[in-house]
């Protein structure tokens, strides 16, 4: 497309696009938007090598568009929402202009960084909201798939994961390092004790002791309690337990008991094992007794929805509006280009987002995309535009793209989020409606284009 595009002489021609996604995933009521530091880094760096271009030439691309290429950069205006924003369905999430090349050439770069970490970053946040304040850590990357574990590592801490045990996510990303011994440590001993006991003299300012590995209560967790002593006469402290099989619930309240009856009442319990989100909040419900949460597969990968559907679709070219049209009227699109305003109540709390043309002002009603009956007066509330400048001319300018910023917004304008659209059971659907000038430019161009067919 890009070299079809060149031969036709439109390099120059301006385009924009937009991103967004159309259903939730988890059948949960929310979106946490992330991977756009990501992103905008690689559109820094988005180059073609002596190496791409000798084997575009092998595929049969023609020296003209090579010689186009081999000077490429991407030097379009890129407009999102901030990375860690709460977002839904069918609303504007990032817009992009430029030329039709460079426009076009990103899109699959953009829709596999976006679509992944966004996807992590929700997940991440509903287990941790099941969690209830209680820490998490991402025990995921053997599970995850491939390389993307780590983007996922730091997806997964802007959703709100305390610390990872990915040592190369940690160090890029600056995030909290974390990690217990495994079953092999134990096994590689002559016995449970002695593993122990040599994991606490190796590490005595951070020993966590895996207890499971024979037999939880009658073997695990009085031999840490011995350790524990042991440790204490030397002025040091066994800081946890961990709990990776069995009945989670049962063994930690058990695991508990015996602990504080020997005066270990600061020694946390870890318990792992397959967890999500519904699991934590059944292990709470049942009066489990957990500090700590170490979450892996479910988490890293975004059971149970796999990928996120996020598009990139041509809203207007060669100075004009473009519409893509189908018979099922919810993948419409809105053409042009637009913002999005969210409106605030009173409290402050997230209300309605309504989608308008980028030059209009706030519309005093919203009108539901696909049912217009449907309506919403918006006078009378504060608003904010969503969509900021990130990129201007190729240059990236973010102000502060460090992951525990972006985890700190996230989690506020998750705080702003009602809680009825954070339940995993039904959540509340949040209204998001398009201003009444925008419909009428879509429904007149929608007629415009099938009177071409009848």
């Amino acid at each position: 497309m890009a070299q079809g595009f060149f031969k036709n002489g439109w390099s120059k021609k301006k385009a924009g696009f937009d991103y967004f996604f159309r259903s939730l995933p988890f059948e949960g009521g929310y979106l946490i938007f992330a991977g756009l530091s990501d992103l905008l880094e690689m559109l820094n760096r988005y180059r073609f090598s002596k190496d791409d271009l000798k084997y575009l030439r092998s595929k049969g691309f023609e020296k003209p568009f090579l010689n186009y290429l081999k000077d490429f950069r991407f030097q379009g205006n890129i407009y999102s929402c901030r990375e860690g924003e709460i977002v839904f369905p069918n609303e504007i999430i990032v817009r992009v202009e430029g030329n039709i090349i460079e426009t076009q050439l990103i899109e699959t770069l953009l829709l596999n960084i976006l679509n992944f970490e966004s996807l992590i970053a929700t997940k991440a946040s509903r287990v941790c909201y099941a969690a209830k304040g209680r820490k998490v850590i991402d025990f995921g990357l053997r599970r995850a798939q491939g390389f993307g574990g780590f983007h996922a590592s730091k997806a997964a801490a802007i959703g709100g994961v305390t610390a990872t045990s990915n040592v190369m996510s940690a160090n890029e990303f600056e995030l909290e390092v974390s990690g217990t011994q495994a079953h092999s440590w134990i096994e590689a001993f002559e016995d449970e004790l002695t593993a122990f006991r040599k994991f606490a003299e190796l590490y005595p300012d951070n020993c966590v002791l895996l207890v499971d590995t024979y037999n939880t209560l009658k073997s695990g967790v009085p031999n840490a309690i011995k350790i524990a002593n042991e440790m204490k006469s030397r002025g040091r402290e066994l800081k946890a337990i961990r709990l990776d099989s069995g009945d989670l619930a049962y063994l930690s309240k058990k695991s508990r008991e015996m602990l504080d009856k020997e005066g270990f009442k600061n020694v946390k319990i870890i318990v792992s094992n397959q967890l999500d989100e519904h699991i934590i909040r059944s292990l709470l419900a049942q009066n489990a007794q957990v500090d700590i949460f170490g979450v892996g597969t479910n988490l890293i990968t975004g059971k149970e929805d796999a990928a996120l559907d996020g598009v990139y679709k041509l809203s207007f070219f060669d100075r004009l509006d473009r519409l893509k049209i189908s018979d099922n009227i919810e993948k419409t699109l809105l053409p042009g280009k637009k913002k999005v305003l969210r409106h605030l109540d009173k409290g402050g709390n997230f209300y309605a987002d309504v989608i308008v043309s980028d030059d209009h002002t706030k519309p005093s009603v919203m009108i539901h995309p696909f049912s217009p009956e449907k309506r919403l007066k918006l006078t009378g509330f504060a608003h904010e535009n969503l969509l900021i400048p990130v990129m201007k001319k190729g240059k990236s300018t973010l102000k502060e793209n460090h992951v525990s910023r972006i985890a700190e917004y996230a989690s506020k304008r998750l705080s702003q989020l009602p809680e009825e659209h954070k339940r995993f059971e039904n959540p509340h659907i949040y209204k998001v409606g398009v201003s009444n000038n925008l419909l009428k430019k879509r429904n007149k161009m929608i007629k415009d284009i099938r009177s071409k067919f009848e």
